[in-house]
């Protein structure tokens, strides 16, 4: 009889802890999470750090979903104030250049996180977006070109901060919910990261509307201008707190700071770095041109296609999305966090053939229409959307878990800047009907990647995957050092016999 992934966390955790007493019988004292966190920080300290650590995490994020999606109305506004000037190739590249400075910003900033600690990795990003924004507000130059390239170069700016955020803000996140919430980290996680980046949609379509309305609907100079001043604001608002936070408890015993084994990570993760880097990258693919470019889409199925009116459709379809957010934390521990990931991948077959093979008639009917679209990018956050963070912040050793997160969410947004890029020759050369029909034949693919690459993780104490990752390296000649100040110590120090035999003996097996 199957057992649960629940039983299975539950039997793994009680063979580690059986592990962890042969060790103290033999008196060899291996530190424990109940020996405090450091003698240099007190537990109360170390606490009231990971609590805040949650909170700004998730009040950070709201303005990376803020910028993700802000892009969606000002393609609209600019596209109506400069329709000779902004072509459909500026418009591409303005939008593309979040994304690059987005695959900088996590490669650069996951390296940051494992090396420099999770504290000053979430500095710069804040820095980042706030340097990035005022220059995006203050966009100008001798001509509309040269106004829309400043604009393209400040936009870049701001992607390289908020794609340092995912993974410096989620894995700051998932370890501080370790500590403080262990059986309910996965959907504390999703609720802190997914559904404040989702918020953001339609959070950047409620600032328009006011900001618009405010201004009569018309000055759409100032407008624009507004909205991107205002990204500024989020995250210097968190700023203090982030002064402040200590790194995890998790990281200060386990970081690898110096002659990092990347062979040996590479052999231990390379299956697990496929199966999140090319989930993360089909799930970009289809959900970040469909967001970008939603504005666009609805404004042409409208028949009353004014700002304020695809305004309003477009809320409406931001909306929808974010139910997805709260199903898929609630049957991530309960489904299984593989299983819920495969479900949202669903949404995307069933609902993408639904829009593209009924395109011509389901387009006639515009309220009929967005919600389908809805439930097709609802899925999305059903299931990649909440999985993948989630998955790579508990599949890697908190030694490696910054790169590795990095490198799978660097990954994802190649795959949106493919996708966006495009978007619009496939509109162009296959019609609009294939943009949905493709994201179905994604959802498929990711279904199979996830299906035979991504783990069945559980919601088990990050410290024992650390522990087996210790081990492995050690059973492997690794004899580096670990943690940081009065935690550090050498890799193969309180390493019990047992474990390294086990480890040598997995190795054998699937050798």
């Amino acid at each position: 009889m199957s057992q649960s992934p629940a039983q299975d966390s539950i039997e793994r955790q009680d063979a580690l802890q059986q592990d962890e007493k042969t060790v103290v019988s033999a008196d060899v004292h291996v530190p424990q999470p109940e020996d405090g966190p450091s003698s240099l920080v007190t537990r109360s300290r170390q606490s009231l750090s990971d609590v805040f650590t949650i909170f700004a995490a998730g009040f950070a994020l709201i303005s990376d979903g803020y910028q993700n999606n802000l892009m969606t109305m000002t393609n609209v506004l600019l596209k109506k104030e400069y329709p000779k000037e902004y072509t459909s190739t500026v418009s591409t590249r303005v939008s593309n250049a979040l994304l690059v400075g987005e695959v900088l910003g996590q490669i650069v900033i996951g390296w940051t996180c494992d090396y420099l600690g999770r504290k000053w990795a979430i500095v710069i990003t804040t820095l980042m977006i706030v340097i990035g924004g005022i220059l995006a507000t203050a966009s100008n130059g001798y001509t509309i070109d040269g106004m829309f390239w400043m604009m393209t170069v400040a936009r870049g700016v701001i992607g390289f901060g908020t794609g340092g955020e995912y993974p410096a803000s989620s894995i700051s996140a998932s370890e501080a919910a370790n500590e403080r919430s262990l059986k309910n980290r996965g959907p504390t996680f999703i609720l802190v990261t997914n559904l404040p980046l989702s918020f953001g949609g339609p959070f950047a379509v409620i600032v328009f509307l006011i900001v618009y309305s405010a201004c009569q609907q018309s000055h759409l100079s100032t407008v624009w201008r507004v909205c991107f001043g205002i990204g500024c604001i989020w995250p210097l608002t968190v700023f203090y707190f982030r002064i402040r936070m200590l790194n995890s408890v998790l990281y200060r015993r386990g970081a690898i700071k110096k002659s990092v084994p990347y062979w040996l990570v590479l052999k231990y993760y390379w299956k697990t770095l496929v199966g999140t880097c090319g989930a993360w990258f089909l799930y970009d693919f289809v959900t970040f041109p469909n967001g970008v470019f939603s504005g666009t889409i609805i404004s042409s199925v409208v028949s009353d296609s004014s700002i304020l009116k695809t305004a309003e459709w477009q809320l409406l379809l931001g909306a929808l999305q974010l139910p997805g957010v709260f199903i898929g934390a609630w049957l991530c521990d309960r489904l299984g966090r593989k299983q819920t990931m495969m479900l949202g991948f669903s949404g995307y077959l069933i609902f993408g053939l639904i829009i593209g093979c009924a395109y011509d008639k389901i387009t006639h009917i515009v309220p009929l229409f967005v919600v389908f679209y809805g439930l097709m990018q609802s899925s999305g956050n059903l299931g990649p959307g909440d999985m993948l963070g989630l998955l790579s912040s508990e599949s890697y050793a908190t030694a490696v878990r910054g790169q590795c997160y990095g490198i799978s969410a660097a990954l994802g947004k190649t795959g949106a800047a493919v996708g966006t890029q495009a978007f619009t020759p496939i509109q162009n050369n296959l019609g609009k009907r294939w943009t949905f029909i493709i994201g179905a034949i994604c959802g498929v693919a990711g279904i199979l990647v996830t299906y035979f690459f991504i783990p069945n993780v559980t919601g088990e104490d990050l410290k024992f995957n650390d522990e087996k990752f210790r081990a492995y390296l050690v059973a492997n000649g690794w004899d580096g050092q670990m943690g940081e100040g009065d935690l550090q110590a050498i890799a193969a120090e309180g390493i019990p016999p047992a474990i390294t035999e086990d480890n040598l003996e997995n190795k054998k097996e699937k050798e």
